[in-house]
């Protein structure tokens, strides 16, 4: 049995505000996560779109230093620029 668990957001609501009125929600988080609670556990969290948008943008740009560094031991060509 969980004593407790971690909320990753500073802010909360229950799924009945939530269903009273979403937008009021949406306006007073801003672009901060808002942790959904279901019988004081979190259910879910609410993110704006461009949060949502942002914390992609991270998804990517972890995926791409991913390759990089995979890519980065790799065999090396030198060239010049004027070679180009």
């Amino acid at each position: 049995m969980t004593i407790t668990q971690t909320i990753h957001a500073k802010t909360t609501v229950s799924m009945t505000d939530l269903r009273r009125n979403p937008s009021k929600i949406l306006e007073i988080a801003g672009d901060l996560p808002v942790a959904v609670l279901n019988h004081n556990k979190p259910e879910a969290y609410l993110l704006s779109a461009k949060a949502y948008e942002a914390l992609l943008d991270l998804v990517d740009d972890l995926s791409l230093i991913k390759t990089i560094k995979a890519r980065s031991s790799g065999k090396t060509v030198k060239v010049k620029l004027e070679d180009l």
